[in-house]
């Protein structure tokens, strides 16, 4: 099995909050941190220049972080939007489809992110990858699941012949304790940062400030958002 360098990071990085929070952590731990984007036709592709942002704003605070921050890709995927619409993809409406799934969910969307985090991690000698899904409250996705990527990191590792390590430091906290993590590692500062330039909004409103970032306000992301940093703020 090839061995990748244990002090190399992949970051999937969309530019939401659960993201950035999982980009400090890399930059907290990883000597050298890479990070990856997808486009894949979404409806909220205000989140790629959130991207921009927020790499830049944790560069320029964090200057021990801005040393380690390295290449950022942005992945080629509008194939998911050509397999059919979504909420996420279509302007359509976002509600609970017939299966019980939020019809944002994009099938599939995380696996293929993974792998093609994993074929660029493999070309750059890097073996974390790090990602910043949860299921302790999120919208209802299957591939959110840790049995789901630990799964999909196995048939990597074999299909590769290469020991990656995903981690997911946000897989067992809920938002507000999130928002506590990141306070743990830089402090206001780093929750000001995200709070301002994070994107998580589904129908990409950035027009529009509330005490817990930008968003519509409506939509189950900024509900989520919300309800999590009122938590975070109550304690």
């Amino acid at each position: 099995m090839r061995k990748l360098d244990s002090k190399k990071a992949l970051v999937l990085f969309s530019g939401g909050q659960d993201s950035s929070i999982a980009l400090a952590w890399a930059l907290e731990r990883y000597d050298n941190v890479e990070t990856i984007g997808f486009a894949y036709g979404q409806r909220h592709g205000v989140e790629l220049e959130a991207r921009k942002n927020v790499r830049r704003a944790m560069a320029d605070t964090f200057p021990q972080w801005g040393a380690k921050l390295v290449a950022d890709t942005i992945a080629d995927a509008r194939g998911l939007k050509e397999l059919g619409e979504t909420a996420m993809t279509h302007e359509t409406e976002i509600a609970l489809a017939g299966d019980g799934l939020p019809t944002t969910f994009v099938p599939g969307r995380n696996l293929v992110f993974l792998t093609l985090a994993g074929g660029l991690a493999y070309r750059r000698g890097v073996r974390a990858l790090v990602a910043g899904m949860c299921e302790a409250d999120f919208s209802g996705y299957p591939d959110c699941r840790e049995t789901a990527l630990q799964a999909q990191l196995q048939a990597l590792r074999l299909g590769m012949n290469a020991d990656f390590s995903l981690e997911t430091p946000l897989m067992h906290i809920d938002k507000a304790e999130s928002w506590r993590l990141a306070e743990r590692m830089g402090g206001d500062k780093l929750v000001s940062l995200i709070n301002e330039h994070s994107h998580t909004c589904y129908k990409g409103v950035r027009e529009t400030r509330h005490d817990w970032g930008y968003g519509c306000g409506e939509c189950p992301a900024c509900e989520l958002r919300a309800k999590g940093w009122a938590a975070y703020r109550a304690a």
